[in-house]
């Protein structure tokens, strides 16, 4: 007999309906030749810092056992976090799996986990943890849930030793996460008193949120003059901007070059029309499918995912958790399939044979997201469900398209004197093609009717603009940025161009350099708006004063999770992946960052800036004589409903440490600080002293 264990129901409903004649038992369906059970997504999570002590009745949280990095790591069951004790469902559908497993009949058992890293660790933590003596795994890898593919995939499957690599990336991300977020949360919360969830992917999202609303707040406009003219030649309106830029206090400079302008002819030196074809966007990949619904229908992240997610349970689309816009070439004849039934649609779609759609080398585990040859009953689905459905097969529609766009290019180029060349340039749509299916990634400009040797009426003028401050992340733009952290900042991520050249995206995701994967990033996301990290409005994501205490408190207590660090650890997991490093080693990387923060609690006190721990006690109030204690803001006096006294734990950008603190009340004056910094934004010194109850500054030596 073989049992099939997949990661959930819905998919150990799928599996069953394509095999056929299976009864419904207690928790799994059986024939006289398949056993199929499930888990519930996790039914295993990484033990407690706790668990690892003995005798421990107490699991309040302290600094004794921090920082902790376990020898080797320990699961448990899914706990009931209302009743702090194993899940009673979780428990009962793991010892239906245990006992199948264990079965004397039963000599295969199949891994049929999401065809990703974090499915193919679900299932491997359960029969690990099930199996008692040693028997035949084997894996069933799906890209999507139909009928067909999943007997296909009953019929090729591989052994399991054969997906290692993956499952090994899957354990080391498991394990540093887990360092990172159960050492750094715990120790960032006791010195804040305030839960703080720090994370591996979750700081450098809520960093970059938090840099660029700082940056639009901070943002002071700057005026300066450009040159424009505007002027009619033969009944037509031609509008020139000079590349020439001149500061505000140049403005006689910039009425200087409008007059040499001016005075010089503006003639057409070149025209070029050609007629040509118009490639159409790339498929889909789960991080541009959520770009274009974020961006056209204000769809949230978390949002398109589960409606996509649902799609592809019910086998209308492939697996949406990819992060590549191209088909691998093995995939040929099943795409001939699926424009052979979308045909039947109406749709005008033929195949095509093209290194822009089928290309291996961009492909890490899936390919682009596509629908199936299963066509949805419209009515089944709800508004939402046929519009992301919708979404997807147009794309696909577009991109396997049997009529071309055919467009009209137009290039003008317009000489001032020896002064500067004017290029302008336009495309007229002249057979639509594939984009009655999808837009075309730019805007078609209508070009003056000009020729060659032409004269053109200018009247240069120095028109005054002003600088932009940065926009708000969007869905889009956030995106990107996660995708490729170190793409260049000037480009703004909104490229949206999906036939551009996309060598450097491809070369991050596999080098691991990107923030969070397509599997993670959207919940990663979702976590940080709901612990108030961050707010999403239509499509715009802001910082709010959680996001920024967060961010705040952790640069005070110098814990930098940048983009570097969090790119290198990237890399590290992807080195595992190919075989390159261990799982040990990767772990040993993150455990050596994270060491680094504990040891900068005795470097932090010699360069004045540990700022203590929630609840320390600083010293008596110069007021009423009661215990002064280090509060999340500031430090207060615990007679706090009938004495006011405090020191802000921040004044004027500069962290005050628990040292000076000390210091002004024991001597009512502290050391030099340095890195104050003013309202003009300009750095300086200087010491802190109470007079009387007010903490003012003190420049003498």
């Amino acid at each position: 007999m073989i049992l099939i264990i997949a990661e959930k129901p819905s998919l150990a409903r799928n599996i069953v309906s394509a095999i056929g004649n299976m009864k419904r038992n207690d928790g799994f369906y059986s024939n006289d030749k398949y056993f199929v059970t499930w888990a519930f997504g996790h039914l295993f999570t990484l033990a407690d810092i706790e668990d690892y002590e003995e005798n421990v009745t107490d699991y309040k949280w302290k600094l004794d056992n921090l920082p902790c990095f376990p020898k080797k790591f320990k699961f448990n069951l899914k706990k009931d976090n209302s009743k702090k004790t194993i899940d009673a469902g979780v428990k009962k559908q793991f010892d239906i799996i245990s006992n199948l497993c264990n079965r004397e009949d039963v000599d295969e058992i199949v891994n049929a986990g999401d065809a990703d890293r974090e499915g193919e660790v679900i299932i491997r933590l359960c029969i690990e943890n099930a199996l008692k003596s040693e028997k035949k795994t084997t894996r069933l890898w799906l890209p999507d849930q139909t009928p067909e593919t999943i007997m296909a995939g009953l019929s090729d499957m591989k052994e399991e030793n054969e997906y290692d690599n993956l499952a090994n990336e899957g354990f080391a991300r498991t394990y540093i996460d887990w360092l990172y977020g159960v050492n750094l949360t715990r120790y960032a919360t006791l010195k804040t008193g305030t839960l703080l969830r720090v994370g591996r992917v979750i700081i450098p999202i809520v960093k970059a949120i938090y840099d660029r609303d700082m940056a639009i707040r901070n943002f002071k406009p700057d005026i300066y003059y450009g040159l424009w003219s505007n002027e009619t030649t033969n009944d037509e309106l031609i509008e020139l901007n000079s590349k020439e830029k001149f500061d505000k206090k140049d403005q006689n400079k910039a009425l200087d070059l409008c007059k040499k302008y001016n005075e010089s002819e503006a003639i057409v030196v070149d025209k070029k029309v050609k007629k040509d074809t118009m490639n159409p966007p790339k498929l889909f990949s789960l991080t541009k499918l959520q770009n274009y619904l974020g961006k056209k229908y204000k769809m949230s992240m978390d949002k398109s995912l589960d409606i996509v997610q649902k799609l592809y349970e019910s086998g209308y689309l492939t697996y949406p958790r990819t992060n590549s816009e191209y088909l691998a070439s093995a995939e040929k004849d099943k795409i001939k399939t699926i424009i052979n039934n979308i045909s039947k649609l109406g749709y005008p779609v033929k195949f095509k044979d093209k290194k822009t759609i089928f290309d291996d080398s961009k492909i890490e585990s899936h390919s682009a997201l596509t629908p199936t040859y299963k066509i949805p009953d419209k009515s089944k689905l709800t508004d939402e469900e046929f519009l992301v459905y919708q979404t997807v097969i147009k794309r696909f529609v577009a991109v396997f398209c049997s009529e071309e766009c055919q467009v009209e290019k137009t290039e003008i180029k317009i000489k001032v004197g020896e002064y500067e060349e004017f290029n302008l340039k336009g495309n007229i749509i002249l057979v639509p093609g594939w984009t009655k299916f999808s837009e075309a990634s730019s805007k078609d400009k209508i070009l003056p009717n000009l020729n060659v040797g032409d004269k053109v009426n200018i009247n240069f003028v120095p028109k005054e603009k002003e600088t932009s401050a940065p926009k708000h992340y969007t869905i889009e733009t956030l995106n990107n940025y996660l995708k490729n952290p170190f793409k260049d900042d000037k480009k703004e991520l909104e490229n949206s161009d999906d036939t551009e050249d996309d060598t450097d995206d491809y070369k991050a995701i596999f080098e691991g350099l990107e923030l969070g994967t397509e599997a993670t990033r959207t919940g990663i996301i979702d976590n940080a708006r709901k612990s108030e990290y961050i707010a999403l409005k239509k499509d715009v994501y802001t910082i709010l004063p959680n996001g920024e205490f967060l961010i705040e408190s952790l640069m005070q207590m110098q814990i930098s999770m940048d983009k570097y660090k969090t790119s290198e650890l990237g890399k590290a997991l992807k080195k595992v992946y190919h075989n390159e490093i261990t799982v040990d080693d990767s772990v040993s990387l993150a455990c050596n960052e994270i060491k680094e923060v504990f040891e900068k609690k005795t470097a932090a006190i010699e360069k004045d800036t540990d700022i203590g721990f929630f609840g320390d006690i600083i010293g008596k109030c110069p007021l009423c004589g009661s215990d002064v204690i280090k509060n999340r803001f500031n430090y207060g006096c615990s007679n706090y409903k009938n004495c006011k006294f405090k020191i802000s734990a921040n004044i004027c950008n500069r962290a005050i440490s628990k040292r000076n603190a000390e210091l002004l009340l024991s001597e009512g004056i502290t050391s030099k600080i340095e890195g104050f910094t003013s309202k003009n934004g300009k750095s300086f010194d200087a010491k802190l002293k109470l007079d009387k109850d007010t903490v003012v500054f003190s420049f003498d030596n």
